[in-house]
């Protein structure tokens, strides 16, 4: 498959990140796949590397549940949980849009990613060049808000009091873009 270019000029170009990121907008996207995914009503993933067992079996059960309903998700899928819930996502017959934090052309195409590709239920999305090789830092805290401004809504299944996650939280809830922590609500729901 071919990369495809997506200047911030173009009509196909998402207009929530002119929108929410306004000059911090990625003149650019490098996107492989069914770009047409991005006009679906999308549910962003997060979730901080490190949660407690009980949000990894909610989060597990949400996910499928996303799946099973033939929701969009789109995330980083970099955390090992969200690593995990991309797998549970691969799996289904819904649309999935992967976020990189790194550049997309030139990159291998994992083995996973060739059937939802021929099947035109998966997008790969990166705003960064081609000499990104590897994921930093600062590359996956620009790649979560990217994320977060295509949502329509956003799930937090755990962040970390004080974390990069807390921060785009923050930013999020000022977007007024609908959202949820779910290790909040588990806590919640034990009281």
């Amino acid at each position: 498959m071919t990369v495809l270019t997506l200047r911030n000029t173009d009509a196909r170009y998402p207009a929530q990140l002119r929108e929410r990121l306004g000059d911090d907008a990625p003149p650019k996207l490098a996107a492989l796949g069914k770009v047409d995914l991005l006009d679906l009503p999308k549910i962003a993933l997060f979730c901080s590397a490190r949660c407690p067992g009980n949000v990894i079996l909610s989060t597990h059960g949400q996910t499928a549940r996303w799946r099973d309903e033939g929701r969009c998700v789109i995330g980083g899928f970099h955390s090992p949980i969200e690593k995990d819930c991309f797998r549970i996502l691969l799996r289904g017959r819904q649309p999935v849009i992967l976020c990189l934090a790194r550049g997309l052309e030139g990159m291998r195409l994992p083995a996973d990613w060739k059937k939802p590709l021929t099947d035109g239920r998966f997008l790969a999305l990166s705003p960064f060049p081609a000499s990104e090789r590897r994921v930093t830092k600062d590359l996956a805290v620009e790649r979560n808000r990217l994320v977060a401004a295509l949502a329509d809504e956003v799930v937090f299944a755990h962040v970390t009091p004080g974390g990069q996650l807390d921060g785009l939280r923050q930013l999020v809830a000022g977007w007024n873009i609908r959202h949820r922590t779910l290790s909040a609500e588990a806590a919640a729901y034990a009281r």
